[in-house]
């Protein structure tokens, strides 16, 4: 049986000596839910912030109001600077970061419905951001995108 991704992800960071952190919103947490699943993720794992709210982007995360205003939540620049205050607060490694619309509601014609921006920040300062439109209800999006956070862990980590 093919090991899980999350497992990938844990055994890649083991192998460099890397510590990884989240911050989520539109996933609530499902990175780090998947990421302690595996056995032995505290050798690894910091730890994750629900960032829902923009109060709690700002205050907790550092993105800038006039990012949020400027772009709003789901915007690659609010992704962005996510990570970097997520990898900042935890002092982490590797730092990802997800903000999107998991709907049924508030899409818009520029930002529908299943559009995700993922980030991650790594050393050698390496920070990207992806940009998806996942297809699917509320719970495929979720799970769409924490897919492919861990993939681009993997991904990363794979290529350094």
């Amino acid at each position: 049986m093919p090991k899980k991704l999350e497992e990938q992800v844990g055994e890649a960071l083991l192998a460099r000596g890397y510590t990884i952190c989240s911050a989520e919103s539109c996933t609530g947490g499902l990175i780090m839910h998947r990421l302690t699943n595996i056995p032995g993720s505290s050798e690894y794992v910091l730890g994750g912030v629900v960032a829902y709210s923009n109060q709690v982007k700002h205050s907790l995360l550092k993105v800038k109001q006039g990012t949020l205003i400027a772009h709003g939540a789901v915007s690659e620049q609010t992704a962005s600077e996510m990570v970097t205050g997520a990898r900042d607060l935890f002092k982490a490694d590797i730092a990802l970061s997800v903000t999107g619309i998991a709907g049924p509601g508030g899409g818009t014609e520029t930002k529908p419905v299943g559009l995700t921006y993922i980030g991650l920040a790594a050393p050698g300062d390496i920070l990207i951001v992806k940009r998806h439109i996942w297809d699917g209800d509320r719970e495929a999006i979720k799970n769409a995108s924490a897919e492919a956070a861990l993939q681009m862990v993997l991904d990363t980590l794979s290529e350094t």
